[in-house]
């Protein structure tokens, strides 16, 4: 892990450098860091997509505006579901539940995401990204997974401390600047 120690429960923000669709101003959570590599889903790319089509009895459990999210070009058929608050299930991040989406919603699991495919990296490629700059390690905030994804990406560097904060000003196309 390059001297990173564990990145699980941090977010990772796309910098200014990345400008490809997949990843552009894009706010990923790690589920997962170790000397094999890292798994993260993709916060802010919610689609068009109701949960109601293709989860139907997770449509009343789910936070507005209902919609599958894509966590990330990895495996787009696989669903990962989070949740606000401790269900039971592994936590990515303190107060944020991995739920099991196969055996439905419990009682407590409300406010859930549901997200497509998530992002991965393999051992070291992570790290090497970081020192390159193409990602901003910032902390995460339990209520991150859950909230305005459109807004995601400002909201969460206007939080920084310090220079990073400016970056929130960053326009997505310089060259209408």
């Amino acid at each position: 892990m390059d001297g990173f120690g564990s990145l699980t429960g941090h977010l990772l923000i796309a910098s200014t450098l990345i400008v490809e669709q997949t990843f552009f101003r894009s706010v990923v959570l790690i589920l997962e860091h170790g000397d094999d590599g890292a798994a993260g889903l993709v916060l802010n790319q919610p689609t068009d997509e109701p949960v109601a089509e293709l989860l139907p009895m997770w449509a009343e459990s789910v936070a507005d505006p209902g919609v599958i999210h894509i966590g990330g070009p990895v495996e787009p058929d696989v669903g990962i579901g989070l949740c606000p608050g401790t269900t039971g299930g592994a936590s990515p991040l303190p107060g944020v539940s991995l739920v099991d989406l196969e055996s439905g919603p419990k009682p407590t699991q409300r406010g859930a995401r549901i997200y497509a495919g998530y992002s991965g990296w393999g051992p070291g490629q992570l790290e090497s990204e970081l020192a390159e700059g193409s990602w901003y390690l910032v902390g995460a905030s339990p209520d991150d997974p859950f909230s305005n994804s459109e807004d995601l990406w400002t909201a969460v560097l206007r939080r920084q401390p310090g220079k990073l904060a400016m970056v929130a000003n960053f326009p997505a196309d310089p060259s209408l600047n």
